[in-house]
């Protein structure tokens, strides 16, 4: 019941981020930025299965935008780990956060929640790793509320944490803790379920 009450939340401030999610800019990104940015998401459009081209370029202009700015921001990208891969490399973040605000580490906890707020993007994007019919406006419209409660949460965290206040870096790693509790309910569901038991 508090799974769901989260999930909508976040879901309802997706509407509105969708709305400022090409304002939300920390700073404007420079033309060579822009120029990758746009180079990253041709050559992951060029990886796209038929079936997986054809939903991503059907997509609203709103939610386009989102990815690319997505592209720019994540200057960390990878041509062969997988989505899984990368979730490894933020749980290790996240976990590292984790023992630097139990520790009262504010270095390593500023460090980390940057690193997670900064992950590298999978070889292809995220789109190819998404289920298929996930790939649409309505289910994809979360994602700048998801993006804002992990990667903005992590960099309030690092911010909190770099000026010594542990109990704030704690509550925004709360809000870190749920956008991505909320982003695994949405896309991924359970892991490691089996089809072949009744």
């Amino acid at each position: 019941e508090m799974k769901k009450a989260k999930f909508k939340a976040i879901a309802a401030a997706a509407v509105l981020g969708l709305g400022l999610c090409g304002a939300a800019w920390s700073q404007a990104p420079s033309p060579e930025e822009m120029q990758r940015a746009k180079e990253v998401m041709q050559k992951s459009k060029a990886m796209m299965k038929p079936e997986l081209r054809e939903k991503a370029d059907a997509l609203p202009p709103e939610i386009q935008q989102f990815l690319f700015k997505v592209a720019v921001k994540h200057t960390r990208r990878s041509d062969t780990l997988t989505m899984r891969q990368v979730m490894q490399e933020l749980l290790a973040d996240y976990q590292a956060v984790a023992a630097a605000i139990a520790t009262d580490n504010g270095e390593l906890a500023a460090d980390a929640a940057r690193r997670l707020a900064h992950h590298r993007l999978p070889r292809g994007g995220m789109l190819p790793y998404l289920p298929l019919e996930k790939i649409n406006a309505k289910d994809l419209g979360v994602l700048p509320a998801m993006e804002e409660a992990v990667e903005g949460g992590a960099m309030k965290l690092a911010a909190a944490a770099e000026k010594g206040d542990m109990a704030a870096a704690a509550r925004h790693f709360g809000d870190v803790t749920s956008g991505c509790v909320a982003c695994h309910a949405h896309f991924r569901g359970q892991p490691g379920v089996s089809s072949r038991i009744k």
